[in-house]
């Protein structure tokens, strides 16, 4: 996960860490989420004070339920599977090509008004003109907001209230049930048959997932980021997701992390250092992805490379069970084929 507000980590080794930071695998601090606003997920709307306690243990607070919401493209798109729209969105929103990013999910990108689409960029002339009512964004690092500058951070936090949700020191199901939690509050129904149905799918590929584990004990897994300099292999217990596919019995492979903790930087000439059956790339615009990489000799020769044993990974999800239940599905399909090469 890049531009952690960390001094042991360069820039360009957060971006190309591919999610893997945080503050450790303590989930006792993700927040269950005892104060979980004031909606009642049936999707009715109500009068009255609205307030979400979030995972920085602060209680965001409106006299009525916020309608002009500005979130990070990827917790807007997680809010979006729940049918609460937001007004404007800050985070990668838009590839190269003009379409939307991966981290979009299923927004229309056209119908958002766009404050930042890189790291530092966040028009606050543009947000104050939305009226916004909340902000809403992820939080790696405590009480960090992510994509939200730090130059320009008062300013924006003076225009509305804001929460946080974390997405790091927590678990995949952790994640979704907080982002579920602030949808209901904000008055969708999440017992509407779509959120149902998809989590009843997320439920199956958990177990599907664990299953493949189970019958392919000795596949071992690299989380990868590429960069033109370096390769990176993070440590699985540093993110949501790869820690969630750990407790479903996911082999990975274990770096010998730098002081920081998160992930071991490798020229291209190491590369080869660990013998994985399975990679799982970072699959967002800031990485390189494995078709660039074809210059590259010695990531040619990695046995998983040879056997097309090579995966996306979805560094950081869009939290709601309808996106989720594919990630589970293409790493256990992968399992279940894998050979092992390494």
């Amino acid at each position: 996960m890049p531009h952690l507000r960390t001094s042991s980590l360069s820039r360009r080794g957060l971006l190309a860490a591919g999610g893997a930071v945080g503050l450790g695998a303590v989930l006792a601090a993700c927040g269950d989420g005892d104060e979980k606003g004031s909606a009642s997920g049936s999707g009715v709307e109500k009068s009255g004070p609205w307030s979400f306690k979030d995972d920085r243990g602060q209680t965001a607070k409106a006299d009525s339920v916020p309608k002009n919401i500005v979130a990070f493209v990827g917790v807007a798109a997680a809010l979006h599977d729940y049918g609460v729209e937001v007004k404007g969105v800050f985070g990668p929103t838009k590839a190269s090509d003009g379409k939307a990013d991966v981290q979009a999910g299923d927004l229309d990108i056209s119908k958002v008004e766009v404050l930042g689409n890189v790291w530092g960029e966040f028009n606050v002339e543009k947000y104050a003109g939305l009226a916004p009512e909340l902000l809403v964004t992820a939080m790696w690092e405590k009480d960090a907001l992510w994509y939200v500058p730090d130059q320009s951070k008062e300013k924006i936090l003076a225009l509305a209230p804001s929460v946080a949700l974390w997405a790091a020191q927590t678990t995949v199901p952790k994640a979704i049930q907080r982002h579920e939690d602030l949808a209901a509050s904000l008055g969708a129904d999440v017992k509407a048959k779509k959120v149902t149905d998809a989590k009843a799918a997320f439920e199956k590929a958990a177990a599907r997932l664990r299953a493949a584990a189970k019958s392919q004990p000795n596949i071992k897994v690299l989380v990868g980021s590429a960069s033109q300099d370096l390769f990176y292999v993070s440590l699985a217990k540093m993110s949501a997701d790869t820690l969630y596919f750990q407790e479903l019995g996911v082999q990975f492979i274990e770096p010998k992390v730098n002081e920081a903790g998160f992930f071991e930087e490798l020229s291209w000439e190491n590369v080869d250092k660990y013998d994985a059956d399975i990679i799982m790339m970072d699959n967002r615009s800031s990485a390189l992805q494995p078709d660039a990489l074809t210059s590259k000799p010695t990531w040619a020769k990695l046995p998983a490379v040879k056997a097309g044993q090579v995966i996306p990974r979805t560094t950081e999800p869009i939290y709601s069970y309808d996106k989720c239940a594919p990630i589970l599905d293409a790493l256990a399909e992968a399992i279940e084929k894998a050979k092992k090469v390494g």
